[in-house]
């Protein structure tokens, strides 16, 4: 005859399951956590191409003949922003200043270079995931 599972193994396999969720939480978290420091780390040491100019010649020709007056030129994480993106959420001024890595590099890149010849870059906030900052754009206006 099969005997009846008791209430404390009921209970053990529920905490059992428990602990294995958790476990598998933690390993994933652990996963997305290096993930985004990798790609931290590669936002933070790249640098501006040599071959910029003629990126650059070709998304804004692109974008003008389809008769828009801005182009879209990066986009990246607000946490990569010294202040999580609150700044150019709030259309400070100072916006730049809170860049940082890759973001810095190309908004350096614009001043030198692009803004002598009547170019604006304008930055906003794109996605909110969970009510909050997610990615921002930056856009290249003429």
């Amino acid at each position: 005859m099969t005997q009846i599972l008791n209430p404390r193994e009921l209970m053990q396999m529920a905490a059992d399951l428990a602990l294995a969720e958790q476990k598998a939480a933690a390993a994933k978290r652990l996963q997305a956590d290096q993930a985004e420091a990798g790609l931290r780390q590669a936002f933070e040491s790249r640098d501006v191409a040599p071959e910029a100019p003629d990126r650059i010649n070709k998304v804004i020709r692109d974008a003008a003949e389809q008769g828009k007056h801005e182009a879209f030129i990066i986009r990246f994480p607000s946490t990569f922003c010294k202040d999580g993106g609150r700044s150019i959420n709030n259309f400070e001024p100072d916006w730049p200043d809170t860049l940082t890595g890759f973001a810095r590099k190309a908004f350096e890149y614009y001043q030198k270079e692009l803004n002598p010849l009547g170019y604006t870059l304008r930055a906003e906030i794109m996605t909110f995931p969970g009510g909050m900052p997610g990615d921002v754009g930056l856009y290249l206006r003429w």
